[in-house]
């Protein structure tokens, strides 16, 4: 009888739990964590990122972290926030605040700030320890399909003289 009560009870903690959704990567699924940063945290609306630094980053003998592969983290950072199948970046303001060196570990933070039809504005920060590394605005646009799928129809269709018919 003890052994049923515990059961009932269990059943009814389980009542009381909330349900965790499981948030599911919907955009850039084949990306190179280990070149753009491995997600530590996902929500909605918010993401985290640990980006380690590689040799293969290096610009200079003293092991200076090119900026461009902290730049790539931020925006993988960024699409990650918004997590739509076909989200572009179409614009970005940022800024490198310190420099970042071979071996450091660099944490981003991203969240969408400000949504207005497909249009997503989302801010992402880096750190290395305590000390900011890198803050950026990330203006993003959620197209209908792929970007490499979309078309333009009036060029298509004034140099063919008849519309292309779409792929799926």
């Amino acid at each position: 009888m003890a052994e049923n009560e515990v059961n009932e009870e269990e059943l009814e903690l389980e009542d009381y739990r909330e349900d965790e959704e499981q948030i599911i990567i919907q955009t850039h699924e084949r990306i190179n964590q280990d070149l753009c940063g491995e997600v530590i945290k996902f929500e909605q609306g918010c993401v985290e990122l640990r980006l380690t630094t590689l040799s293969e980053m290096v610009a200079d003998d003293i092991g200076l972290i090119h900026g461009g592969f902290i730049f790539s983290a931020a925006d993988y950072a960024a699409m990650l926030a918004v997590n739509e199948r076909n989200v572009v970046l179409v614009a970005s303001d940022c800024q490198f605040l310190s420099p970042v060196k071979f071996h450091d570990e660099v944490h981003f933070v991203a969240r969408v700030r400000h949504k207005e039809g497909r249009k997503r504005n989302v801010h992402v920060e880096a750190f290395v320890l305590d000390i900011k590394v890198f803050e950026g605005e990330f203006k993003t646009v959620i197209t209908e399909r792929h970007v490499l799928k979309l078309k333009l129809l009036d060029k298509e269709e004034s140099e063919s003289g008849t519309p292309v018919e779409e792929e799926s």
